[in-house]
């Protein structure tokens, strides 16, 4: 076992050590050699030195370079080093982390990444919260607790009794809410096709005037960061208007809950901790491994309400937290390992710190663009740019040309009817050097240039 464990470590350090010295997407060949291993289970058992192989001599090679310092695609980090040793760590531990009583080490670290993920946000001490996949988890867990609440205060148990005879949730969104929203209302049984749309300004932000009337057990659901133009919602107006009616208020902010975080952008934040719930990816910019999300409810106990589960055999007597009473899943990793690992090690200082680097580096790359003519978007407040290079057809050739380059790599966007090139700066590793380095390479395709 130490030789294989040994072996596989040291594979995984030269790959990201030679992050730097390949191109970021894959190379068509690398990828056209993945057939290797598409073949009929063995009837036979192999080595696991052997099966390791395989998989960094065929899969390193043809992966997307996301660790690395260049990938500015779909608000993306990296994993800071110590939590990648973290996650190893957890995983030796292999931790089912659903009871304290079982696995005391994973729910305490849980509970103290929670309070200390409270407080970097400004949200309320007393708030529960959920350690899931991803944001999609982490809506959906908030807005479960949602639904329990404003249909027990209209009268009606929903986890006992179903949606069956239940009131009507009125679920008002903004017009440009993201699909992984949609989506958790959808699994909750709230519906897609159902929603009321609330029209936004020139950046994406809600128009508050626009707001329907509100009558009714009603979720209002308010935005931290468009995924565009890093815009965010007018949340105090919002909250005011919606709690007069006793509508809940849930803010997703997969990566612009962080602005919280950062003196120069915490302004974006006004009025956030006014809200009911909230939800975020902590592999986006707190730059842990994947999986990893938090869903925050102010009333812990609507969360657990939402979410706990028991069983006989299941040792769910505690006087300590049990983190599977706030989350969908039982059988879940310690997710929360990572999360700790990352905080304690960059402490608020290094948090704020990185938050504030990347908005910097972002609004480098709109002033490299304007300085060369380029259309920017959007008002550059956080950590996303949106350049136009004239019209769809032309935008669309420079962006694959880009990603062909390997320099770094960013994605597309079709954005209130303009087609754009989308840059999210969200990694630890990305320098001032990285900046100027891609700036360089998509100036240079953009202008027809050939990489030399």
């Amino acid at each position: 076992m130490r030789e294989l464990l040994e072996n596989t470590a040291q594979r995984a350090i030269a790959y990201l050590e030679g992050l730097d010295s390949r191109g970021v997407a894959p190379a068509p060949e690398a990828v056209a050699k993945l057939s290797a291993l598409d073949v009929p289970l063995p009837e036979e058992t192999d080595q696991p030195e052997a099966v390791l192989k395989l998989l960094d001599e065929f899969c390193s090679p043809a992966t997307m370079a996301m660790a690395g310092p260049r990938f500015f695609g779909f608000v993306i980090g990296g994993s800071l080093p110590v939590t990648l040793a973290a996650n190893w760590m957890a995983g030796a531990w292999d931790q089912n982390a659903a009871y304290y009583n079982s696995t005391p080490s994973a729910a305490l670290v849980e509970l103290v990444s929670l309070r200390w993920l409270l407080k970097l946000f400004g949200l309320p001490v007393q708030s529960g919260g959920a350690f899931v996949t991803g944001a999609t988890m982490a809506n959906f867990s908030a807005l479960a607790a949602a639904r329990h609440s404003v249909l027990q205060r209209a009268g009606w148990n929903v986890e006992a009794d179903g949606f069956f005879g239940a009131p009507a949730i009125t679920v008002i969104v903004g017009a440009e809410v993201h699909p992984s929203v949609v989506k958790s209302l959808g699994l909750l049984g709230l519906g897609r096709s159902r929603l009321i749309k609330v029209p936004v300004d020139g950046q994406g932000r809600m128009r508050v005037e626009a707001m329907p009337t509100i009558s009714g057990p009603t979720i209002v659901i308010a935005q931290a960061g468009n995924v565009n133009t890093g815009a965010f919602d007018p949340f105090s107006e919002i909250c005011e208007r919606a709690h007069q009616t006793g509508a809940w208020v849930h803010v997703d902010g997969a990566f612009g809950l962080w602005a919280a975080t950062a003196p120069s952008r915490v302004n974006l934040a006004t009025g956030m901790a006014n809200a009911d719930s909230w939800a975020t990816d902590l592999h986006k910019w707190l730059n842990v491994p994947y999986d990893s999300g938090l869903g925050i409810v102010r009333d812990a106990d609507a969360l657990r309400a939402a979410m706990a589960i028991t069983a006989e055999y299941l040792p769910t007597e505690s006087a300590f937290r049990n983190p599977a009473d706030y989350t969908p899943e039982l059988s879940r990793r310690a997710r929360g390992v990572e999360v700790w690992a990352a905080l304690r090690t960059l402490g608020h200082k290094g948090v704020t710190e990185m938050i504030e680097r990347n908005c910097r580096e972002a609004r480098r790359f709109a002033e490299g663009f304007q300085a060369a003519g380029y259309k920017v978007l959007n008002d550059v407040v956080l950590n996303q740019v949106l350049v136009s290079f004239g019209d769809a057809e032309k935008t669309n050739r420079i962006i694959a040309g880009i990603q062909t380059d390997g320099t770094c790599w960013c994605g597309g966007t079709v954005w209130q009817g303009q087609t754009a090139m989308r840059i999210s700066v969200s990694s630890w590793a990305t320098t001032d050097a990285d900046v100027e380095a891609s700036l360089e390479a998509m100036l240079r395709v953009a202008r027809g240039d050939k990489k030399i």
